[in-house]
């Protein structure tokens, strides 16, 4: 962005975003208005002479991803978008933090216009940040490989605080960035030394600065005047550096005094979260040079000022397409997957490339999962993914490709356009930085661990949700089925914790073709989605005397029948399908029916008709059984009050899983027993 002499009318917009983070805090009542005030020199430098952005079209392809890490000073960045022309008025300043405002507590995506990444817990935003700076990288390679033109590249800017940096996944995601040398990434630390309790330095007392070098990256410091206020020249001096910056992340240390000049509130800890008062305000506006009788005063050539910089971005948005359009025709192949891309189609007919498996062999839905993934791959360029270094046991590796590194690495077989992501023992951030490439727009990410330790990673899991990002996970080693790793690595509960997050579908296939058709609609849907996939091999369904593995794209499905009306309904997911097949058999044996229905994802499942569900589980037939080598909370609601669940609700042991499936009951006898008891519960 063009950069203008810094003027006195620039110091104003400074000193009306800091009243402004102070008004809106107090006519709310609450709400974090110190970090606001103190960043806001930073935050409109940023805006006005750094970001490369186009109000008039905030999904520019060709603009600067701007991250505010620490989300609970949403005002830092409302502020600026009210400045800049994102839509956001004086009055949804007035409505922070009320119901229905485009202004809410924290920034969420999708609802307000200019907000790249939802964030507010800590940490969180840095892991997308890094993900957004791989995925720029990783789409050159599709758009641009032989680097003849700038139109693809652009800086992911972030700001983040003490809480940031003490959080887990900022310190996960950052070691990686300086691995992968992300030189387009850009942070700046808000060192004000404040937090909830206080002086920071009562738990966070490392050498912030050391410990990015050691990462990899280029650190700037940045102290401040002797008054307390941001040194902005120099900021922007380390912020050029930053910019022409390219071949690591840059931090810029910046130490500020959190709600400067507040005569009392300023390097406290009660302005961190709560209203300043009146008093202090007016004082505070005094210091300022404003009004203290007034409140959202917002000068008309100050406004139009800051203003301006929505003509800076329309224009060099416009010589970005002068140059774009040349590229176009330079490059018909590219344009047209590019397109493809931005409208988020599939080509015709990729799902014929999903391999079809035989009856007749055992197969580990993990190692389905990973032909499948191999073959997603030879048709759509955008889908990659990783690891957290378990690869070899996820089976997420796409055949033939080289890994994600920067060209600079010693490794072998490594691009830095490649598909293969080696995340590190990092599951935390790996999830965020999925969410991150999610977000920057164009590919189709995944990424894999065991299961259990999906724990680590449920709050990026949880944000990719919130957002309805198009996120896979893949989780392996799905039950006590693992087997001698015992109990620390046998999930029990997460199959039904994850279940409780609102818009994650998880799915449990029953066997190899399950988990092809499973992918298909995964990547069709386009929505967050995790799998849980078998370490050990299961049958192949025999499709000519069961039924279709098609059934999957509706959730649950009847997979065997019984003739007529059913004495009793056995509902199974994963592994334990194959045992209510067997006791199908046995009920049959002794003239007792059973259906078998096959409920990978519950969750498509209730997206279903009404007519569809009565279908599969008619209410008539009250006699049930769940089968799932889990917890069994969750499936009162498919069985009713006179079924029988099957499930785990204790810790594993380490033993060989045929051992373990026998010695916690779940074989065919079992399911059995379970059926005549739901049916002698019905008969009474």
């Amino acid at each position: 962005m063009e950069r203008n002499t810094w003027s006195t009318i620039d110091d104003r917009a400074v000193a009306v975003a800091r009243a402004l983070a102070m008004d809106s805090v107090q006519k709310v009542g609450n709400g974090h208005p110190g970090t606001a005030m103190s960043l806001a020199p930073l935050a409109y430098t940023l805006f006005q002479r750094f970001l490369k952005h186009d109000p008039i079209d905030s999904r520019w392809l060709g603009r600067d991803r701007f991250v505010l890490s620490c989300g609970h000073s949403s005002l830092t960045l409302y502020i600026q978008l009210f400045f800049s022309g994102y839509g956001l008025s004086l009055d949804d300043l007035q409505s922070f933090r009320t119901h229905n405002s485009l202004t809410p507590g924290h920034p969420e995506y999708g609802h307000t216009n200019g907000v790249e990444t939802t964030t507010g817990p800590l940490g969180a935003g840095i892991s997308n940040a890094v993900g957004m700076a791989m995925a720029t990288r990783f789409e050159k390679g599709l758009l641009d490989p032989e680097g003849e033109t700038a139109l693809f590249d652009h800086n992911v800017w972030v700001i983040c605080s003490d809480g940031d940096l003490e959080e887990g996944v900022s310190s996960e995601a950052s070691s990686l960035a300086g691995t992968q040398a992300l030189g387009n990434l850009k942070m700046i630390y808000d060192d004000n030394r404040i937090s909830i309790e206080g002086d920071t330095h009562v738990a966070f007392t490392e050498d912030v600065t050391a410990r990015y070098r050691a990462y990899g990256w280029k650190v700037i410091e940045v102290q401040a005047l002797e008054d307390g206020n941001v040194d902005r020249e120099e900021l922007e001096k380390a912020l050029i550096i930053a910019e022409l910056t390219t071949n690591q992340p840059t931090l810029i240390r910046m130490h500020s005094v959190i709600a400067w000049p507040a005569p009392h509130a300023r390097g406290t800890e009660g302005s961190h979260g709560s209203a300043l008062g009146a008093e202090e305000i007016a004082a505070t506006k005094v210091l300022l040079g404003l009004d203290p009788e007034q409140s959202f005063i917002v000068p008309g050539d100050v406004l139009a000022h800051a203003r301006q910089v929505s003509q800076r971005g329309e224009e060099a948005h416009a010589r970005w397409q002068i140059e774009f359009a040349s590229w176009q025709l330079k490059h018909p192949e590219r344009a047209a997957l590019l397109e493809r891309l931005r409208n988020k189609t599939l080509p015709l007919g990729w799902e014929n490339a999903l391999p079809v498996f035989p009856a007749g062999k055992d197969v580990a839905t993990r190692s389905a999962s990973g032909k499948v993934i191999s073959a997603i791959a030879s048709v759509l360029p955008e889908f990659w993914g990783g690891s957290a270094d378990l690869a070899g046991s996820n089976n997420t590796t796409i055949e033939g490709s080289k890994s994600f590194l920067p060209s600079s690495s010693e490794i072998a077989n490594t691009d830095p356009y490649g598909r293969l992501i080696h995340f590190g023992i990092r599951e935390h951030a790996m999830g965020g930085i999925l969410n991150g490439i999610a977000l920057h727009g164009l590919s189709k990410p995944f990424g894999g661990t065991f299961l259990v330790f999906s724990d680590y990673m449920r709050g990026s899991v949880r944000l990719a949700a919130l957002m309805n990002l198009p996120v896979t996970f893949v989780w392996t080693h799905d039950s006590i089925g693992l087997g001698e790793d015992g109990p620390t690595h046998q999930p029990v509960e997460h199959i039904a914790a994850l279940r409780l997050i609102p818009n994650l579908a998880v799915i449990r296939p029953a066997d190899a073709n399950e988990t092809s058709i499973a992918w298909r609609e995964v990547i069709t849907r386009g929505k967050p989605a995790g799998f849980a996939l078998s370490r050990q091999n299961l049958p192949v369904i025999d499709r000519t005397i069961f039924g279709s593995a098609q059934g999957v794209a509706q959730g649950a499905y009847v997979l065997g029948d019984a003739v007529g009306t059913p004495d009793v309904i056995i509902i199974a997911t994963g592994s334990e399908v194959a045992l209510a097949i067997a006791a199908k058999e046995l009920l049959s044996a002794e003239g007792i029916s059973a259906r078998v229905v096959s409920a990978p994802c519950l969750e498509w499942f209730a997206e279903t008709s009404r007519e569809y569900q009565e279908s599969v589980l008619p209410s008539e037939v009250r006699a049930r059984v769940s089968v799932e080598a889990g917890v069994s909370a969750g499936w009162r609601e498919y069985i009713g009050d006179a079924g029988i669940s099957i499930g785990l609700n204790h810790f594993g042991a380490s033993a060989a899983a045929g051992i373990l499936f026998k010695e916690f009951g779940f074989t065919p006898e079992a399911v059995v027993m379970a059926a005549k008891e739901s049916i002698a519960k019905v008969g009474k």
